[in-house]
Formats: structure tokens, C-alpha cells, sequence
């Protein structure tokens, strides 16, 4: 029977993938009412309460070492934590599929990436990088961005980022950059941050990392979500295809809500008020059905063109412009499974760049070929020698070799030979014809030294090009990124020498930094700035093809007599369009509508009370008239400090009825403009209807910019993500928040 054939047919009727499959026999519902408890070798104990120890019924006396049960408890619990990851520690993770729609034969004979009848199961990691496993998930950061193929001829992992380059070229440094962005080793401080004297400094002194600071320093730093970050493989790979013939390739996934970001009062404060954001969010999304979804793309260039680009190709801190290298989008990635249990799979999935298939191979990347050691060096530590058998490690298709042996060995090989070659033949090397892995055969030639091509020595004009591609909005926050970080810099030296370095990328961007940071304001560009841009960098090159909130988070803040209509009309129709609307209020026992009976009504029983969440959990507000509501609203500070925040945090502010007039209240602004009649005004994303109809709310909604109806208006805001007139223009910061 053919490869895969067996597995499809299981699938079909047990609606399971062959990973999950795999792993099913792994699986112990603990909420079983027959369970009973037992050690960790079978038997099953009366009492996991009482060590046993020599007593009476009034005297307790000391414990005894024989007792198996009391000792295994303890033995078990002091072992539960395994080494922390020195980076990437803290993650979040969940299923999924991917799925080909495009045969990529022409480069490579990798079934995964040939057969598009497959539907290959996949686990993904994302992660923080600098912060330990305690640390919150909105810190400005690198996220990882990992991937794990469980295909049908083996392992296959993209061990990524959410941004395409790296601060360095070469592995030998990768201690270095690490060490200068952990904490200080004097006082172990900052948690999480590189606003600190030894990661700029580091910055200063390795030129190569511009361009990547400048990416991490952009938005790109503070993503919104997982789901809305883009994920690269960073490094260049090879594939090679039937013919034998070599193409150079990057890996790129791409979601399909759009690439977007916190805005950095937002991310500062959620740090405090939901460390965990992230992966809730992950989550939540999953488990209401909004699966996240990415387009899974290459860049390819053939071997020929090798030498073809003003850079090295196999310069991580570098990207393969798109205007040069078309991203070919070829499948799709879908997670659409949260894990069962976090430390089993979450925190001992572990992925290597060394995990190839058929088809797909390494370049001479000097940043990749370290990292192929040192993943795999890294999981003995963490895990033991048999990390690659643990459930969520194994793979799906057979396995089958001489290794024995070792700490947490789960196989068991039955046989009299555990060698080859052998006198049975048993377990002999695979063919190429049988699906073997045979390395390409690259001609190499050199000297033996310490050396990197003349082409690695460019260090700037990439980084002035990604800066140059930005938006207004995008070149702003970076500006505040950067003087925020040299702020927390105490050592003269850190922030004046880092100011100068910004010369050589955007003058302006100097003056901005050096301004406020206290260095002197430099007059004369370090390089000239060349001018020139390009498309894919810019966040705003990655909107949503169409305008959705899907997954969209919406509080809705009430009190007792909020008009019913509205606020059923606007929860009802953000629920068809696939948001996750949340109902505020000043307490979490019921809210009665007007003209709600309290003794004989049920009311609405809110999911939050004003104090317990804030608007930074949210990506809107929306707010229901009501006149006894809204005038307990008026009373309430937090209730206006909602709205006060959400408008300064650009996002869409949405008001009916009596509302209309509160919301003014919060946001009254030179140019803001609010409803005063029957018609529907969108001013700087505040979008208002002081009358309404019950005809006026509709369960489907067509977001469309400048639309006449209230919900078209107001769910076309929330799609827009944030409305950057609104801080361009200075509005923003006139409000307290």
C-alpha cells in the first residue's frame, strides 16, 4: 500500500491526524470516575495524605525510609522542572495541519512539499527570546516562530523568528548576543528587556546586528498576537529537486488577518495586567473556532545566481528584497488544536534545524550550520539522550536504527543484533529509490581559516532600507523605541555612541533619538541615506485582503438601564462577523435593560466588571445609550478612563444614543466630530449615532470605509486595527491615559 494511504483512511474514520493518532496511546483522561490512584510502576494506593511514620492516636512519631509511595511523591515532585531554555523559555503552542495547494516539483522532490493530496500534521511553538519562563508575553521582543512537520517520510522543523534576519552572521557569536541581552550578571536585571547598557552596547560594537535592532525596535517588537505576526525561516536552506538540480530558499508564513502590533503604553501595561496575553489569546481564538491561518511562501534563487545579489545570499542579517525574489506562496498553515497538557507538549516539544526531509538540505549559512549543532547539543541538556521519543518529539512514520540504550529509553527493540553491518542483514540503509536521504554533492574549495566572504562586510544598507520602507506611524514608534531604550541606559558611552551609530542609518532619526536621550545632537549623517524602498517590510504592507474582525475582541460597557437594542443589535451582529464580543459593567451580578423589571428580570450577567479588566484586553469599545445607564457611567472614573485609553490607544471607539455624549466628554478634541442627529459620524475612528432604530441593527454587516449605516462604519474601524490619523495629527497625546 502506498505511503500515506493507511494513515488518510484512519483519518477519515477516526477524524484524527496520524500525530494525534501517534500520541492517543500517551493520553490519561485524569477526570476518569474509574480511575483509581497508583504509583508511577502500577499499584494502587489507599492514602497519598499520610507519610508512614511510627504513631499512635496521640503521639505522631518519626517517618520511615520504607515507605515507597511517600518517597516516590517527593522524589517526583522535586524533579518536575526540567532545564529552563536559555532562550525562547517562555512559549505557547498548539496543532494543526498544513496544507499544499501548489506542487513545488520544479524545486524540490520533498513529498511535503510535492503531494497535494497530503494534509501533513504540524505542532508550533511561538515564543519570547530573552525572558525566562516567568516573564510576561508582551515585552519587546523577537518572537519565535517554530514549526514542526511530522510528514510522512520523517521530522521536518523550521526553526524561525517573526522577523526575517538576525543580529549576527556567524554561530560563534550566538553566546554573545544572548549574554549582552540577558540580564546584567551583577544584579540580574532587566527581566526581558534589552533597554540596558550591555545589549546597546553590544549593538555599537557588532555592526552587523543594525539591521536586525531596527527591525526590533519597529513595531514588529510588540506583536497584537501569535496569529498576527509573520514567521521566517531566517536562515537560507537548499532544496533540490528530481533532477538533482539546487535551489537556494528562505521560508516565510504570512497570516491572513494581517501583520499587527500593540501600541507601547498598551504592551507596557498588559505586562502587569495579563502577563499571559499571548497565549490566551492563542487559545481563546481556537477554541471560538477563529483558526489561525498563515500562507506558507518561498523565495527560491537557483544555484547559478548564487553570486548575483550586491550581498551574500547566505547573510542572515540580510533579506532577499522581493522586488528581486518574488515570494511564491505555495500552502497554508492552519492551527486549529490547543495542546492537552503544556509541559508535555509545549515545553518538551523540541525542534532542531537539523531536521530535514528528502529534498530539502542546508546552505553553507554560517549562522545555520552552528545552529545544527547547537539545537541538538541543547535538547541532551534539557531533555536526555531520548528527547526525540518523547510523544510530542516522535515522529509518525517508522523508525527504526542501532541507538540503544540511555536515560528515559522508551523503545523496545526485540532482536539478537544491535548493529551493522550484521549477519542477518537486518535493518541495512535505505535506498535513494526507497525514499533514503542523500546529502547534495556541492563542490567545495578554500583555505582552512577564519574567514567570511567580502560580501558579509556590508552592514548598513539594508538597515536605512527597511527604514525608509516604513510608514509615518511605524517610523515614529521607532524613534520612541529606540530614545525608551537609551533612556534605561546609564552609561554615557551606551547612549552617546548608539546616537551615532543611528547616523549612519537616518539622520533625522539621530536627532530625534539624541534629543531626548540626552546625547548630543549630531549634525553631519555618519553614511549618506540612499533613499531607496522596498515592498514587504512596512507592516502595512500585510493588511487583510479583505476588511475583517475576526477574533476581534469587544467590550461592550453597560450599566443598569443601557438601551436593549443597541446593545443586542451590536453584540448579535460583531458575533456573525466573527468577533468575540464581552460585556463591561461596574459589577459582574446582573444588569437590568431599561425598563427591566429588577424583581422579576433576569438581566444580563456581564463577563467583567470595570476594575476586574481594562480596554487594553480589548480591540474596541463599544458603548449602548441608556439615560440611567449613562448616567451611572458619568459618575464612575474608570468608565471614562476606558474610553480615555482606548482612544489613546488608537482604537475604535464606537457609541449610541445618550453614549454619544459620554464618549464626547472623553474625547473632546479639536477636529473630533460626533453625531448630534440621526446620521452616523466616523471621526478619527469614533465612530457615533446619536439615534438609533431597532431597523438599524442587522445581523450581517458590510465594512466598507465612509459607510452611511452605524454597524458597517463601526465594524470597518475595528478592521482598520488602529486609526493612526489619530496619533499622527497629535490627538492621542492630548489625552490623559
Amino acid at each position: 500500500m502506498a505511503p500515506g494511504i493507511l494513515d488518510k483512511a484512519q483519518q477519515a474514520v477516526t477524524g484524527q491526524d496520524a500525530k494525534q493518532q501517534d500520541m492517543a496511546h500517551n493520553k490519561k483522561d485524569y477526570m476518569d470516575s474509574k480511575a483509581r490512584l497508583t504509583t508511577d510502576f502500577g499499584v494502587k494506593q489507599s492514602n497519598t495524605d499520610d507519610w508512614l511514620k511510627v504513631a499512635s492516636e496521640d503521639k505522631t512519631g518519626p517517618m520511615l525510609l520504607e515507605d515507597g509511595h511517600g518517597r516516590e511523591k517527593i522524589h517526583r515532585f522535586d524533579h518536575e522542572r526540567i532545564p529552563e531554555r536559555v532562550v525562547h523559555a517562555r512559549g505557547a503552542g498548539a496543532f494543526g495541519t498544513f496544507k499544499l495547494n501548489e506542487s513545488a516539483e520544479d524545486v524540490t522532490n520533498a513529498g511535503v512539499l510535492t503531494d497535494t493530496s497530503r494534509s501533513t500534521p504540524v505542532f508550533v511553538r511561538f515564543s519570547t527570546v530573552l525572558g525566562s519562563r516567568g516573564s510576561a508575553d508582551t515585552v519587546r521582543d523577537v518572537r519565535g516562530f517554530a514549526v514542526k512537520f511530522y510528514t510522512e517520510e520523517g521530522n521536518w522543523d523550521i526553526v524561525g523568528n517573526d522577523i526575517p534576519v538576525f543580529f549576527i552572521q556567524d554561530a560563534m557569536k550566538f553566546p554573545d548576543i544572548i549574554h549582552a541581552g540577558k540580564p546584567e550578571p551583577h544584579n540580574e536585571v532587566p527581566q526581558a528587556q534589552t533597554a540596558h547598557n550591555n545589549f546597546w552596547d553590544f549593538q555599537y560594537l557588532h555592526t552587523e546586528a543594525t539591521h536586525m535592532f531596527m527591525w526590533a525596535q519597529s513595531d514588529r517588537g510588540i506583536p497584537r498576537s501569535y496569529r498576527m505576526m509573520q514567521g521566517f525561516g531566517v536562515n537560507t536552506y537548499q532544496l533540490v529537486n528530481a533532477k538533482g538540480e539546487r535551489h537556494f530558499v528562505k521560508f516565510h508564513f504570512t497570516p491572513t488577518l494581517g501583520v499587527h502590533s500593540f501600541v507601547w503604553d498598551e504592551a507596557l501595561k498588559l505586562a502587569g495586567q495579563d502577563p499571559d496575553f499571548h497565549r490566551k489569546d492563542l487559545n481563546e481564538a481556537i477554541e471560538n473556532g477563529a483558526y489561525p491561518k498563515w500562507k506558507f511562501g518561498i523565495q527560491v534563487i537557483p544555484e547559478s545566481k548564487e553570486q548575483d545579489f550586491e550581498f551574500d545570499i547566505l547573510d542572515a542579517t540580510k533579506v532577499w528584497p522581493e522586488e528581486e525574489v518574488p515570494v511564491r506562496y505555495i500552502g497554508e498553515l492552519e492551527l486549529n488544536r490547543p495542546v492537552d497538557e503544556y509541559f508535555t507538549q509545549t515545553e518538551q516539544v523540541a525542534f532542531c534545524t537539523s531536521h530535514v526531509v528528502p529534498g530539502i538540505g542546508f546552505s553553507d549559512d554560517p549562522l545555520l550550520q552552528g545552529r545544527n549543532f547547537s539545537y541538538f547539543d541543547t535538547q541532551l541538556s534539557r531533555l536526555g539522550i531520548n528527547w526525540q521519543e518523547l510523544p510530542i518529539n516522535r515522529p509518525v512514520c517508522p523508525v527504526m536504527n542501532q541507538n540503544r540504550d540511555g536515560q528515559g529509553r522508551h523503545t523496545i527493540y526485540k532482536g539478537t543484533v544491535n548493529y551493522w553491518p550484521n549477519r542477518f542483514s537486518a535493518v541495512q540503509p535505505a535506498t535513494k529509490e526507497e525514499g533514503a536521504y542523500v546529502d547534495y554533492a556541492e563542490k567545495v574549495s578554500g583555505m582552512k581559516q577564519r574567514l567570511r566572504s567580502k560580501k558579509f562586510a556590508e552592514h548598513f544598507n539594508q538597515a536605512q532600507l527597511f527604514y525608509n520602507s516604513l510608514s509615518p506611524h511605524e517610523k515614529a514608534h521607532t524613534a520612541s523605541a529606540l530614545a525608551f531604550e537609551l533612556d534605561h541606559c546609564d552609561d554615557p558611552v551606551v547612549y552617546e555612541r548608539l546616537c551615532e551609530r543611528l547616523t549612519d542609518i537616518d539622520l533625522s532619526l539621530a536627532q530625534q533619538v539624541a534629543n531626548l536621550v540626552g546625547a548630543p545632537v549630531p549634525q553631519k549623517a555618519g553614511r549618506p541615506n540612499h533613499g531607496k524602498k522596498a515592498k514587504g517590510l512596512s507592516q502595512m504592507d500585510f493588511l487583510p485582503e479583505e476588511p475583517t474582525i475576526v477574533s476581534r475582541r469587544i467590550a461592550i460597557i453597560i450599566a443598569d438601564g443601557y438601551d436593549p437594542v443597541a446593545y443586542n443589535g451590536v453584540k448579535t451582529a460583531i458575533k456573525s462577523a466573527g468577533a468575540l464580543p464581552f460585556t463591561i459593567a461596574p459589577r459582574r451580578n446582573p444588569i437590568f435593560a431599561a425598563g427591566e423589571d429588577q424583581k422579576t428580570g433576569k438581566g444580563v450577567k456581564p463577563d467583567h466588571h470595570l476594575e476586574g479588566m481594562r480596554s487594553t484586553m480589548f480591540d474596541s469599545v463599544f458603548v449602548p445609550g441608556g439615560a440611567d445607564s449613562i448616567s451611572t457611567l458619568r459618575q464612575n472614573g474608570r468608565a471614562l478612563h476606558w474610553v480615555r485609553e482606548a482612544f489613546g490607544h488608537l482604537k475604535a471607539i464606537g457609541a449610541t444614543g445618550e453614549a454619544v455624549a459620554f464618549v464626547q466628554d472623553a474625547c473632546a478634541l479639536p477636529g473630533v466630530q460626533f453625531s448630534s442627529a440621526g446620521d452616523v459620524v466616523d471621526s478619527y475612528g469614533v465612530v457615533t449615532a446619536s439615534q438609533v432604530k431597532p431597523e438599524s441593527f442587522k445581523e450581517t454587516v458590510k465594512m466598507v470605509k465612509g459607510a452611511k449605516d452605524f454597524l458597517d462604519a463601526y465594524t470597518f474601524a475595528i478592521s482598520q486595527h488602529r486609526n493612526w490619523d489619530r496619533e499622527l495629527e497629535g490627538l492621542s497625546s492630548m489625552v490623559a491615559y
